[in-house]
């Protein structure tokens, strides 16, 4: 009888389990643990990390930047070796009909001398310059400028010309050796321009202020642009050759050449019109 009872108290526990019948724990069922830790993704250990697969270039891809590169690094040189080609020859080929032929040292040799007529033409310059600066090479340069001189349409060119010459290469000279900004052609529009000089003394009756002559370069193209008159005060001289500043107009502001006061650690002040008119005043 006693082992009858016992196996009917083990019928009735695993009846009241099959219901459903759990105990509590923490407020919640213990078959809503066990099913949340079956859930729950385990715990990835240290160390057993996948790594992410890093972005690799296709073959295409990787081909396109190598022809890119070797454009980059071949196409100024060989433009430049093409253009200083060209110039060599159109000197040698200028120059060297010139050349008496007895003392044309491509009359002995079988083979041609690449920029012969090139360094004839800097022997020449360099004789005539020491000429010039003799006295009697200057009796004779003043000679003939007299002689030119009383042409009526040469006298206007030439002129002209030697200014243009004399204002560039002066050592001493500051033309075309600052580059600056200015507000053209309206206020808030910025263009860059290059100081070439001090205006003529009829145009410096017409306003009060200091006037500086600015030409105002076309992009790509330099050789074309504006003559303004400005007055000094409305101008601000960047920290930039001219060399650098031409880089900037003809590239279209692609090449920007380094800030020399970012590179010391100097403060960049910020350049404002406002600011200037408050300081001046």
């Amino acid at each position: 009888m006693a082992h009858r009872a016992r196996a009917h108290c083990r019928g009735l526990q695993n009846d009241v389990i099959s219901q459903n019948a759990f105990p509590v724990i923490a407020g919640r069922p213990a078959a809503s643990f066990h099913a949340m830790e079956k859930e729950s993704p385990s715990p990835v250990p240290n160390g057993s990390e996948k790594p992410v697969p890093s972005h690799k270039l296709s073959l295409t891809a990787r081909f396109r930047a190598y022809f890119l590169a070797g454009v980059l690094v071949t196409a100024p040189a060989g433009i430049t070796i093409y253009l200083a080609w060209l110039f060599i020859n159109f000197i040698d080929g200028t120059i060297g009909t010139l050349i008496p032929v007895q003392y044309n040292p491509e009359q002995f040799m079988p083979f041609s001398i690449p920029g012969l007529g090139l360094l004839a033409v800097l022997a020449l310059l360099t004789l005539v310059g020491a000429f010039a600066a003799g006295y009697v090479g200057r009796l004779v340069v003043r000679l003939g400028e007299g002689i030119v001189d009383k042409m009526p349409v040469v006298r206007h060119i030439y002129g002209a010309l030697k200014q243009i010459f004399e204002t560039v290469l002066a050592q001493q000279s500051t033309a075309f050796r600052e580059v600056v900004v200015l507000e053209y052609p309206r206020l808030g529009i910025w263009s860059m321009g290059f100081i070439t000089g001090p205006p003529h003394s009829d145009i410096q009756r017409v306003s009060e202020d200091e006037l500086i002559t600015v030409v105002v370069p076309t992009s790509p193209i330099p050789t074309a642009g504006y003559l303004l008159f400005v007055p000094r005060k409305d101008v601000l001289v960047l920290d930039m050759t001219v060399e650098e500043g031409l880089k900037v107009v003809m590239s279209g502001g692609i090449v920007s050449p380094p800030d020399r006061r970012k590179r010391s650690g100097a403060v960049i002040p910020a350049l404002s019109r406002s600011s200037d008119e408050g300081s001046g005043a």
